[in-house]
C-alpha cells in the first residue's frame, strides 16, 4: 500500500467550526492520498460551503439528504476509487505522520483487512493519550478491544472490498455502527496496529454522534452478531459494546429495549459489572437514569484520566 491507494471519507453533519482544520490536516500529511470525499449528509449549516470554499483538487464534495453517519461513510467507501479507505470525522484531525504510518504497517503486515494508529483524546484543552495497545503488529483485536482502544473511525484505514463485502457500517443504527463492523472484520481478517499517536479524537467538538440519542430504523442490531459458533472473545466483546449501549438506552427510558439486551447477554463472565449496572440502572425510575449515569461517567472519566 501506498497513500495514492488510498481515499479519505469523512462524513458531515454541521461541523461548521472544525471541518476546515479536518481537512487541512489531510492536506498537510507528510505524504497525501489519492483523493478526499467529504460525504455532507444534510448539513443544515455552512459546513459545505466551508468544503467547496477550500477548493482543493483533491477534495471532492458529494451532498445527500441526512440519512446518518453509516449511510454516509458507505456512500463513500462506494465512491472510492482505491483499494484503501481512510476514515476521518468531520472534527478530528491527524498528525502529519498518519498516512505514512498506515502505509508502513502495510508493508510490514501485509494482508490485513484494517490498519490503525493510537490516538489522543482532546478535551477542551486538555489532551489525553487514549489507551491503546502498547506495541506493533498484528493484534488479538478481541481480547485487546476488552481492555482498551484498538479501532476507532478516525484512526482506522479499510480495506474497501472488505468492507463491503460485509455489508458496510449497519445504516440506521444510532450507537455501535463502527463495533458492528468492526466485529465482523475481526472476525474474518488481520489487524494491525501501530501504539504511534497520529490522530487526535475530539471529545469537545460540537455536534458529536455519540452524545445524540434517537430511534434507531436499523434492521439489524449488536444482539444479532451474538453467535455461538464464533469465538468466545468475540461474543465477549459484542456483550460489552451492547450493554455500553443498553446503559445509553436505559437512561433515556427504554426499559424494555435494555432488558431485551440484558437477557441476550446474560451469558457473559467477563462483563459481569456491566451487567448488573445495566440491571440496576434499568431497574430504577426512568427520571432519575440520566442524572444518575451522566454523575457516573463524570466520575468514570476523572479515574481513568488519572490512571486509577
Amino acid at each position: 500500500m501506498n497513500a495514492c491507494e488510498i481515499t479519505v471519507v469523512i462524513p458531515l453533519y454541521n461541523k461548521e467550526a472544525e471541518i476546515e482544520r479536518t481537512l487541512r490536516s489531510i492536506l498537510s500529511q507528510r505524504t497525501l492520498p489519492h483523493e478526499v470525499i467529504v460525504v455532507d449528509d444534510g448539513s443544515t449549516d455552512r459546513s459545505a460551503e466551508i468544503v467547496s470554499a477550500i477548493a482543493h483538487p483533491l477534495i471532492r464534495l458529494i451532498r445527500q439528504e441526512n440519512q446518518g453517519v453509516s449511510a454516509a461513510r458507505n456512500r463513500g467507501l462506494r465512491e472510492a476509487t482505491t483499494p484503501w479507505v481512510a476514515l476521518l470525522d468531520g472534527d478530528d484531525t491527524w498528525r502529519e505522520g498518519y498516512l505514512e504510518a498506515v502505509c508502513r504497517l502495510a508493508e510490514r503486515y501485509p494482508n490485513c483487512g484494517a490498519y490503525a494508529t493510537g490516538f489522543d483524546i482532546l478535551n477542551g484543552e486538555e489532551l489525553t493519550p487514549a489507551n491503546c495497545p502498547k506495541s506493533e503488529g498484528i493484534v488479538d483485536f478481541f481480547r485487546e478491544a476488552m481492555r482498551c482502544y484498538v479501532l476507532i473511525p478516525s484512526s482506522t484505514t479499510l480495506n474497501r472490498e472488505v468492507a463491503l463485502s460485509l455489508g458496510g457500517f449497519p445504516e440506521g443504527m444510532r450507537m455501535g455502527e463502527d463495533q458492528y463492523l468492526w466485529t465482523l472484520l475481526a472476525r474474518r481478517e488481520k489487524i494491525a496496529f501501530s501504539p504511534a499517536s497520529e490522530v487526535i479524537y475530539s471529545r469537545s467538538a460540537s455536534n458529536r454522534s455519540a452524545t445524540i440519542w434517537q430511534p434507531e430504523t436499523c434492521t439489524t442490531s449488536l444482539e444479532a452478531l451474538y453467535d455461538p459458533a464464533a469465538s468466545p472473545q468475540s461474543n465477549e466483546y459484542m456483550a460489552r459494546v451492547a450493554l455500553g449501549k443498553g446503559l445509553l438506552i436505559s437512561s433515556r427510558g427504554g426499559t424494555r429495549l435494555a432488558a431485551e439486551t440484558l437477557h441476550t447477554f446474560r451469558f457473559t463472565r467477563l462483563n459481569r459489572f456491566a451487567w448488573w449496572k445495566l440491571r440496576l440502572l434499568n431497574s430504577l425510575p426512568a427520571a432519575w437514569r440520566s442524572p444518575l449515569l451522566a454523575a457516573y461517567n463524570r466520575l468514570a472519566w476523572l479515574v481513568a484520566k488519572r490512571g486509577l
